[in-house]
């Protein structure tokens, strides 16, 4: 029972980041498909993907896949598998998941069906009729697709975005696991220039820190998995404190947010903090239109406030222009910028973009424009806040 199934879920177009991550982790087989990334691992293996895992949504434990065609196909072959290897004698459950071409046309059927399916099971494993349910909570998950049900158990309970530093966020925030995908999509390493000129609340920043100075980004949340008997609370406990363990110092990160929003400011400052990497990004409120920059070979990582109000339109456009202005002839900065406006490649005059990656936020599609500067020559002396001596 050792071996088992492991699905990393992750939003489209990040697939490739989240197998780079478990690469990285030293897990190998990889089945990617979309939405997804399969792997090979052991019960010792949910507390060290959970905690590392940066890009992806949930960790899935899965139980079982297989066609099915009828509501009895549905039950039987969900009974026959070992739900009671991790489900307690006294554990609450709940079904949820989706359907997508299935010829199952009721899924609250599926999900009533599969309940009790693995009730049925429980009561043959367990010997008794009747379940108080006061134990650990598990979530199955049905995923219909083509007619395939695929199970699962999720083991980290609230998504993996939630990593508990960020205490409030703006309107539509940027999802932690996106912005770190942002980050891992980028140039950027921890010796180079990193600004986010229009940083809100600070996310792309912080999981930027975050990953310069190694910390796990789940280490400061719980998940659901930690209280299953089946899993070894030594395992938990040692991948925390290997977790604690790999962070490294501060190190003079050159990390830089600004925002016409002194509260936004304020925000990131305390979410920073709280990420324990308050001492590694200067926040400071200032408008894109003031910003000034007088070192070259840096990187740019950016989620500019994009409406659909025509009011909006104005300051948009306020926007992009100063962004132009700004970095137009600084020929060694990358800038990279998440939007959902497709109009953006108009107003930034450089150069058409060297890449463009479709993605969501969420339900918003939106589009990761990459725009890749001049590589900065190795002996390259270290650089200090790209801004300094900026009077205006």
């Amino acid at each position: 029972m050792n071996e088992i199934t492991l699905i990393a879920t992750a939003a489209f177009g990040l697939e490739k980041v989240v197998k780079n991550e478990l690469l990285a982790l030293g897990f190998e087989n990889l089945k990617v498909s979309e939405g997804k990334i399969e792997f090979e691992a052991t019960l010792a293996d949910i507390p060290r993907a959970n905690l590392w895992l940066r890009s992806a949504d949930r960790v899935l434990l899965k139980m079982g896949e297989f066609p099915v065609l009828t509501f009895d196909e549905l039950f039987e072959k969900t009974k026959a598998l070992p739900w009671e290897d991790f489900i307690t004698r006294d554990g609450k459950f709940d079904v949820n998941g989706k359907a997508v071409k299935s010829t199952l046309g009721s899924f609250r059927a599926c999900q009533s069906i599969v309940k009790k399916a693995v009730v049925e099971r429980l009561k043959e494993k367990y010997k008794q009729e009747w379940f108080e349910e006061t134990g650990p909570e598990f979530t199955i998950l049905i995923s219909m697709l083509n007619d395939v049900a695929t199970l699962t158990i999720d083991t980290s309970g609230a998504g993996l975005h939630k990593r508990g530093y960020r205490e409030a966020g703006g309107e539509a925030p940027l999802k932690e696991t996106l912005a770190a995908a942002l980050v891992m999509l980028s140039f950027w390493d921890a010796d180079r220039i990193l600004i986010d000129p229009m940083c809100g609340s600070g996310t792309i920043l912080i999981e930027a820190a975050m990953i310069a100075r190694h910390i796990a980004p789940g280490l400061q949340r719980a998940f659901a998995s930690e209280k299953w008997p089946a899993i070894d609370e030594d395992d938990w406990s040692e991948s925390r404190l290997a977790a604690r363990d790999a962070i490294i110092p501060v190190h003079n990160l050159q990390i830089y947010g600004y925002d016409i929003d002194v509260k936004s400011i304020e925000v990131g400052k305390n979410n920073a903090a709280i990420a324990g990497v308050g001492d590694d990004i200067h926040f400071e409120q200032k408008d894109i239109r003031d910003l000034w920059i007088d070192k070259q070979y840096g990187i740019v990582i950016s989620n500019p406030p994009y409406g659909v109000r025509m009011s909006d339109f104005r300051d948009i456009n306020e926007i992009y222009i100063a962004l132009n202005k700004a970095f137009r002839k600084k020929r060694g900065w990358s800038l990279y910028i998440l939007t959902a406006d497709e109009l953006f490649p108009n107003y930034f005059k450089r150069a058409r973009p060297d890449r463009v990656r479709k993605l969501y936020n969420g339900n918003i599609k939106v589009n990761y424009y990459q725009y890749y500067g001049e590589r900065p020559p190795k002996d390259m002396p270290e650089q200090q806040d790209p801004t300094e001596g900026d009077d205006s």
